[in-house]
């Protein structure tokens, strides 16, 4: 599902229970220095990540001051972020003008909250030119916080170069069934360098079957309950999107590729080392 940018007024553009994606919760909350937001989501885990300014983030009994470097935009520099535990209020204070994502997965127990720095994010990148498939990866919530974190998974992604595709080979991640493959759900929200840059979503459910697609613009967010979904950029433009998975039963993801496209995996560079980093 394809939802076009609007303005939420701080309230979830994905929220808690959503009916397609139920795993995963999502909000834009827009501040102004001085400005405070309380974020409080029952039976969700989240992480407070700013795309652009800086904030101070209470909770679980703790302050951390200063989360994100006053980027201009998403290319700016790295990101930062606050893990906050289950159902816990947090308040986001703003010092310098902020535009925050606030990312969750349902997840019912208590884990300490901690604050992942800039120096602390887990970077990958693979895929080349040549393959059209040339990516990097910034993980927020990645492979280096198993054990303190729940069943969240948060990440930035960018093309690499201008135009190119993402999430190919197609993949999917909807059934349950170890080893071949884990429940989540997910969501991202897009941005584009230029703004007036574009893409597309495709969603092909069936294999064999034609899918669906959906015309991205600066700001869009797509909701991925089941299905291939690869995504390209338009030649000239640069594309980012960030991500959010939550999983049904546990947090490392195991994708699922396509058949009739599964063989590109021995193609493009480094991309055993990107599917690792989920899990």
């Amino acid at each position: 599902m394809h939802i076009a940018p609007f303005d939420n007024l701080n309230r979830p553009i994905i929220a808690a229970h959503d009916p397609l994606v139920p795993l995963v919760y999502f909000n834009i909350v827009k501040l102004r220095p001085g400005e405070t937001f309380v974020s409080q989501v029952p039976g969700y885990e989240t992480c407070i990540v700013p795309a652009t300014g800086t904030v101070d983030v209470a909770t679980d009994g703790q302050t951390f001051p200063a989360i994100g470097l006053r980027r201009a935009n998403v290319w700016d520099a790295e990101p930062e972020g606050v893990y906050v535990p289950s159902g816990a209020p947090a308040t986001i204070t703003c010092t310098a003008e902020a535009e925050v994502f606030i990312a969750g997965a349902q997840f019912g127990e208590y884990l300490p909250a901690f604050a992942v720095r800039a120096s602390e994010i887990d970077p990958v990148q693979y895929g080349s030119d040549d393959t059209k498939t040339h990516r990097k990866i910034k993980h927020i919530l990645g492979q280096k916080y198993h054990g303190r974190v729940g069943r969240l998974l948060v990440s930035e992604l960018f093309t690499v170069g201008t135009g190119g595709w993402s999430g190919f080979p197609s993949h999917k991640h909807d059934t349950n069934r170890l080893p071949l493959e884990t429940r989540h759900d997910e969501a991202y929200n897009f941005r584009f360098n230029p703004p007036h840059g574009s893409g597309l979503q495709m969603l092909q459910r069936e294999e064999g079957k034609s899918g669906d697609a959906y015309h991205l613009v600066d700001g869009s967010t797509v909701a991925i309950d089941k299905g291939y979904h690869p995504c390209c950029v338009l030649p000239g433009y640069q594309m980012y999107y960030f991500t959010i998975l939550g999983g049904l039963t546990q947090r490392p993801l195991v994708q699922y590729f396509q058949p009739s496209h599964a063989d590109q995996i021995e193609t493009i560079p480094g991309i055993k080392d990107m599917i690792a980093k989920f899990k």
